[in-house]
């Protein structure tokens, strides 16, 4: 079994924050299963994906026999319990956990998924690094780096990923989700 969370904040105030891509990149990730879910039922009754949907372990859980997706509830600086607590529960093994986020190392309209390491600084994969007791996970870091001055003479990266995109960064960010979302179901198939 796999395990995709998406972190973010929970609650309309963040919902087009930079700190919720990874939010965003699960809900279009639930899009497309159910999409494809609903396209095996019409071809042939019984098949495709069976969902169930909870909350429990403080997230929005949705899953199938082979997979579970999830969003913490909790703010960003907590979601390791979240996840730590999923995690457990299924069994899943840190190699088949994939923890979306953003990263303002990485410029907006890039994303890069890998194994074992994440930014420097990010509060809420410090979060899940404590509570698995590990880092040894997948990171799928997606790009929102736009400011055109960084550092100290810039806006300050925590103030940076608390604002909404633009709508030009906004049309940007849905064509890196896309991709990223074609990557991880063929990663889940």
């Amino acid at each position: 079994m796999k395990l995709i969370v998406g972190l973010g904040n929970p609650g309309e105030k963040y919902q087009n924050n930079r700190h919720n891509v990874g939010f965003m990149v699960v809900d279009e990730l639930l899009n497309m299963l159910q999409t494809v879910a609903n396209a095996d039922r019409s071809r042939a009754q019984g098949s495709g994906l069976a969902f169930s949907f909870s909350k429990k372990f403080n997230a929005e859980i949705l899953q199938t026999k082979e997979l579970i997706v999830a969003k913490p509830q909790t703010f960003m600086n907590e979601s390791g319990k979240s996840v730590a607590e999923i995690a457990h529960f299924y069994k899943i093994h840190r190699k088949n956990i994939y923890i979306v986020h953003d990263d303002l190392d990485i410029a907006l309209g890039n994303y890069k998924i890998c194994f074992g390491h994440g930014p420097k600084v990010h509060n809420g994969l410090k979060s899940v690094r404590e509570y698995l007791a590990n880092h040894d996970f997948w990171y799928v870091k997606v790009g929102v780096e736009n400011r055109e001055v960084r550092g100290n003479g810039g806006v300050p990266g925590v103030v940076y990923s608390l604002q909404d995109f633009s709508g030009a960064e906004r049309k940007t960010i849905d064509v890196v989700i896309t991709k990223i979302v074609d990557e991880l179901i063929r990663v889940v198939s």
